[in-house]
């Protein structure tokens, strides 16, 4: 299959099922319907000063995301959902947790927050100063009260099938679904999927099979879980900040329309290219759901080395 059979648009169409346009988010937000969205799911730049950011201050970059939210808002369905995935921005060594500060500008603009989702990884950037951060959060916001939820999607296994009621009219009858437990907004994914409640999703680092020249790009499994609850088959998603298009390729997996943007011409050509690959079959995706790896001590790298083991804390 080639990119002319996949039809990729620069511009949006509404017959189209892939939309990766390069350039302003503001200015190409302003040209989406309203109401087109039912889910904008992305990681905004943290001004960090990364090579694609302009670091300025703290002010002036929440003041220009606001502006962007606002076209968010307008593009997203009345049953539709945002979810803001944001880490720290840190400044003289000091650190502003970003999900705070944003926070107070979605509910500005009238949103309602409906969970605060951790996501923890095991890998990252070591500090000297202060702990080492392993984990960002999501904040899931809606626009009214009537939203998309399927919650079958994205059930966990219980913990106690067989457990019942002890009392009452339903005595004896089991007290739990057959699908499984609602999820917490902490969730983890160790040995099976959905099976605990702390989303440990692995980084996209050096090893990791979905790697790009990207500096920070996001999991395509992280996409993956908001896709699947927040939205049905055939709805648009879109990312306002596309990056390399790991975003588009989790909503395009589960048979829903892709919308992205992004200014660097260079991701969006290797997110055009991932896309292809994709349905090609030739993408290295790391599957929903799969285990972390633990080290098992038998390898040289996770064996304490000799000249620790005489103070080294277990």
């Amino acid at each position: 299959m080639s990119l002319t059979d996949i039809r990729i648009d620069n511009e949006y169409n509404s017959d189209s099922n892939i939309i990766l346009n390069n350039g302003d988010t503001l200015e190409y937000l302003k040209t989406i319907p309203t109401g087109t969205i039912k889910l904008a799911i992305t990681s905004p730049p943290y001004n960090v000063g990364k090579d694609y950011e302009v670091k300025t201050s703290i002010e002036n970059y929440l003041a220009t995301q606001e502006k962007v939210i606002e076209e968010l808002i307008r593009v997203v369905s009345e049953d539709g959902s945002i979810c803001w995935q944001v880490g720290n921005y840190v400044e003289d060594k000091e650190v502003f947790p970003l999900d705070m500060y944003y926070y107070q500008i979605f509910k500005k603009h009238g949103l309602k927050l409906r969970n605060r989702i951790v996501w923890h990884f095991g890998h990252g950037l070591h500090a000297q100063k202060r702990f080492s951060g392993r984990y960002e959060t999501i904040l899931w916001f809606t626009k009214s009260d009537e939203y998309t939820f399927n919650l079958d999607s994205v059930r966990v296994p219980s913990k106690y099938p067989g457990k019942r009621h002890y009392k009452g009219d339903k005595k004896g009858q089991l007290s739990g679904n057959p699908k499984g437990k609602n999820p917490s907004d902490i969730w983890e994914f160790v040995a099976k999927e959905w099976d605990e409640e702390l989303w440990n999703i692995p980084n996209v680092k050096a090893n990791h099979p979905e790697k790009t020249i990207h500096p920070c790009q996001y999991p395509i499994e992280l996409v993956e879980r908001c896709v699947l609850a927040l939205t049905n088959e055939d709805d648009w998603v879109l990312d306002p900040y596309a990056g390399v298009g790991s975003a588009l390729i989790g909503a395009l997996k589960h048979n829903r329309k892709a919308m992205g943007v992004d200014k660097e011409k260079d991701y969006i050509e290797l997110g055009k290219q991932r896309i292809q690959d994709f349905y090609n079959g030739d993408l290295k995706i790391r599957p929903l759901g799969k285990g972390v790896h633990k080290p098992s001590g038998k390898d040289k790298v996770s064996q304490i080395p000799e000249e620790w083991k005489d103070n080294y804390k277990k």
